[in-house]
């Protein structure tokens, strides 16, 4: 079971520092570096 809870954080640790910036209302921002905008 610990393993499991393990490798669950290290995955929600991953998409959580995949990139910065806020998000609106919508839970979307704009990318940019692209300058697109996209949500989660």
């Amino acid at each position: 079971m610990k393993k499991i809870l393990a490798i669950a954080l290290l995955l929600a640790a991953g998409l959580v520092l995949a990139h910065s910036g806020g998000t609106d209302k919508d839970g979307c921002h704009v990318d940019r570096k692209t300058g697109y905008r996209h949500c989660h």
